[in-house]
């Protein structure tokens, strides 16, 4: 059984910036995440999709974010376990002390005084085309859920099907690469930024987009591999055959808590909820930073996260270090920081 400062649950942004606040502070971090590498959300269903609103970075992909990330906790000590999630809770005592005991699906046993629950959205999963027998059956052969790669799209006829955010900027970024990009939704009407629909909508009127409302899928044409799709539209019944080479489905997430259902953590529909003095739950020793969280005026931002997560591990030094005043000061005075990043005075 390993003993760590900080219990990391999920090894996304917000988890992996944890592990920078709490080096500056001598902490160390174990990090779990059920992915199979670091990043979360990130790196598993946005790794090419832009991010804008990272302070001082004026561009940054999902991927190049994270690898950001790592880069600046390369001087910190912490240990990444994948491929597993926590299954179970468990309040112990160590001599005077009191601990909690995470176990893992591969049967880890870590011992800690501090939990971060840094999960994202929990676990989940794409939901999938209404109506459609089996559309996994096409993965890798012209169905996704995701876009990982901007250069498999290159040249190629791409239907988007989807109304939010991720629909809207995909569709103005694949319009770059593809052959013809085709935007699918039941209705003329959008749930993403204001600004990413004009994009599309000057897209469309240049020609460089095709808009296809009111619209929904009817079927998939294919022999191993996708070659069309059959739409129906919502108004006439009648159905249009359209040749495709990649059907890319971004209707939204499937979330689940799984196993944080049983911790008797106080929720808000499917979120923790938090005190916003250093985003601890309702249990003393276990806090909730990044998107699985709720307070008053809750943002569902990366740069939220961060700043949740540095005012929680001030409360995880101060349990684990009782009557110690926590140290700060500013990174750029930091003569320890800068000796582990090799920075020459």
């Amino acid at each position: 059984m390993d003993k760590t400062d900080i219990i990391v649950i999920g090894a996304g942004p917000v988890g992996l910036f944890t592990v920078f606040e709490a080096g500056l502070l001598g902490l160390n971090c174990t990090l779990i995440d059920n992915l199979d590498r670091p990043g979360g959300q990130c790196a598993e269903l946005y790794p090419e999709k832009p991010i804008y609103d990272i302070p001082g970075v004026p561009f940054q992909t999902g991927q190049e974010h994270v690898n950001a990330l790592l880069k600046q906790i390369e001087p910190f000590e912490y240990d990444l376990y994948l491929d597993q999630r926590v299954d179970s809770l468990n309040q112990i005592k160590d001599g005077d002390d009191d601990y909690w005991e995470v176990i893992t699906t591969e049967n880890k046993k870590f011992i800690s005084k501090n939990i971060f629950i840094a999960a994202g959205a929990g676990s989940f999963e794409p939901r999938r085309p209404p109506n459609i027998d089996n559309p996994d059956q096409y993965i890798n052969k012209g169905v996704s859920y995701a876009v990982r790669s901007v250069d498999q799209y290159k040249d190629k006829n791409i239907f988007i099907f989807g109304g939010g955010d991720s629909a809207l900027d995909w569709t103005v970024e694949l319009s770059k690469k593809a052959k013809s990009v085709s935007l699918v939704h039941r209705r003329d009407a959008f749930r993403g930024a204001q600004h990413t629909e004009e994009m599309m909508r000057e897209l469309v009127k240049n020609g460089k987009v095709n808009l296809l409302t009111p619209y929904l899928i009817d079927s998939i044409k294919g022999n191993g591999k996708v070659e069309g799709v059959s739409l129906k539209n919502f108004e006439s019944n009648e159905i249009e055959s359209h040749d495709a080479d990649e059907l890319i489905f971004l209707f939204g997430l499937n979330k689940k808590l799984g196993p944080l259902l049983e911790w008797n953590l106080e929720l808000n529909g499917k979120k923790i909820s938090v005190n916003t003095e250093n985003f601890q739950t309702n249990k003393e020793g276990i806090f909730a930073v990044g998107d699985i969280n709720d307070y008053p005026g809750k943002m569902d931002l990366i740069l939220s996260g961060f700043h949740e997560t540095t005012l929680a591990v001030q409360e995880a030094y101060k349990r684990i270090n009782p009557g110690e005043r926590v140290p700060f000061g500013y990174t750029t005075s930091n003569s320890k920081l800068q000796e582990k990043l090799g920075v020459k005075k």
